[in-house]
């Protein structure tokens, strides 16, 4: 007797117009809505901080509407999970109609840690939980670490920012925190590519801290067709990420934008470079003027120095750099321009009178102040280099993550490419009394040919 499978090949072999009738229809694209669709159960969970690394820790998560009650669950870790004894916290909630309709998300803030232990939490509604995850808490005293620093995703996010995230996780598991400059999406109230951005790190999210920085694509006018609305922070923003609220008090248009935090010997600052540029010097300038840590790095959107003539941001500059100046900040980290670009001392070949030269200055790195600064991006969206005389080093089409680590008086950068090829890298070294000493370490960069050349992209 013949087995169904043998039937079924003969009757292929004789019919086969019946056969083909019934073959699969081809794969559709499924749709966004579907794909990013809330649930009961807790998805996009981040982790961020609105207060003392050392003693607070906030958690952020998103479920749909049928949620109406969440709280989150503490613990310190053990070595068994079913031993582990969780205290309640409560959650508040806020809904919020994205693009592709309505969601809850939740917020909870773990107070009064103990410093430097490891925690374990998990989220969820009392009965349906999110499965436990781990942080820790900052040292209270100064203690070296690293955190990774990610110019612009923005666009292809799943598709080609993912592996970027991913090989930086690999190359430092142990880094405190994740700091992304600005244009994290590419469409500020698309909610779809909030999703991707959050897919991309998955459960990372969940246990490393994230520190995001509003760049101008988390800008957008609500209403696209209303030319004369205006441009407003991201309506996901907000919800879906706890932040510090000490930033300028008077300015409810930067609230969780401009904020500080101090970590382990370093005061991390991050200004929002899209709006009240004037209004926030006075800020900066106190948090500044206050900081009793050995080390300063400021991160915001737009380059206070660019790779490209038609981008500069002169006025940027001149209301900021003189405080940044004052106070002699170690780093400053940016996005925007979609290429990668840092300064040294090229004193020696910088003409005098480049559009991105500030008066009084013949190169952006001066060894009496000493601060280095960076542009980068992580995406795969690239543009041209036109005016790199200021940098020591330069890239472009090249997808990077950095490496900062902070140790005691020196202070270490590697940007590493998506394949964690070292591109470039240096050593900050404090000096009693002087500024601080930069150590270069340069291998062989990646430019575009000199030829006449038409940008891949029209900047934005």
């Amino acid at each position: 007797m013949k087995s169904p499978a043998v039937s079924v090949l003969s009757a292929c072999l004789l019919l086969p117009l019946v056969c083909l009738a019934h073959e699969p229809a081809p794969p559709a694209a499924f749709p966004d809505k579907a794909i990013h669709a809330p649930r009961p159960m807790p998805d996009r969970i981040v982790l961020t901080w609105d207060g003392d690394p050392a003693t607070t820790q906030a958690v952020t998560w998103r479920t749909d509407t049928s949620v109406g009650r969440a709280e989150a669950e503490l613990a310190v870790a053990n070595e068994n999970g079913r031993d582990l004894k969780g205290t309640k916290v409560p959650a508040t909630t806020t809904a919020l109609i994205s693009s592709l309709g309505p969601a809850h998300y939740h917020s909870a803030g773990f107070r009064d840690l103990r410093p430097d232990t490891l925690y374990a939490y998990r989220v969820g509604d009392g009965v349906n939980w999110s499965e436990w995850s781990h942080f820790r808490t900052a040292s209270r005293t100064t203690r070296a670490f690293s955190f990774l620093y990610f110019g612009d995703a923005q666009n292809d996010i799943r598709t080609h920012w993912s592996r970027v995230f991913r090989e930086a996780f690999r190359q430092a598991p142990r880094a405190a925190f994740t700091l992304h400059a600005g244009d994290l999406i590419n469409n500020a109230h698309n909610d779809a590519q909030w999703g991707e951005w959050f897919g991309a790190p998955a459960w990372v999210n969940a246990t490393l801290p994230v520190v995001p920085i509003a760049g101008n694509h988390e800008y957008a006018r609500l209403d696209e067709k209303d030319e004369k609305a205006p441009r407003v922070l991201s309506r996901n923003w907000r919800p879906q990420f706890t932040l510090p609220e000490n930033g300028p008090a008077d300015l409810a248009e930067v609230r969780e934008t401009a904020y500080w935090f101090d970590y382990q010997g370093a005061r991390i600052v991050s200004l929002d470079s899209n709006v009240k540029q004037e209004e926030q010097v006075p800020w900066l300038r106190a948090t500044l003027q206050a900081n009793p840590q050995r080390w300063t790095i400021l991160a915001f959107h737009h380059p206070i120095f660019s790779p490209a003539r038609n981008r500069d941001n002169a006025k940027l500059r001149e209301l900021w750099k003189p405080v940044l100046d004052e106070f002699k900040v170690d780093l400053v980290l940016t996005g925007h321009d979609h290429t990668y670009a840092r300064s040294g001392d090229v004193s020696s070949r910088v003409p005098v009178g480049d559009v991105n030269q500030p008066k009084g200055y013949n190169q952006v790195y001066d060894p009496a102040i000493g601060t280095v600064y960076v542009v980068s991006v992580s995406g795969p969206k690239m543009y041209d280099i036109t005016s790199s005389d200021w940098a020591v080093r330069s890239a472009e089409d090249t997808q990077l993550f950095q490496v900062i680590t902070v140790d005691g008086d020196e202070l270490r950068f590697e940007a590493r490419t998506a394949t964690n090829r070292l591109y470039d890298a240096f050593t900050l070294r404090k000096r009693p009394g002087e500024p601080n000493l930069l150590i270069e370490t340069l291998p062989p960069q990646r430019r575009r040919p000199a030829a006449p050349r038409t940008p891949k992209e029209k900047p934005e």
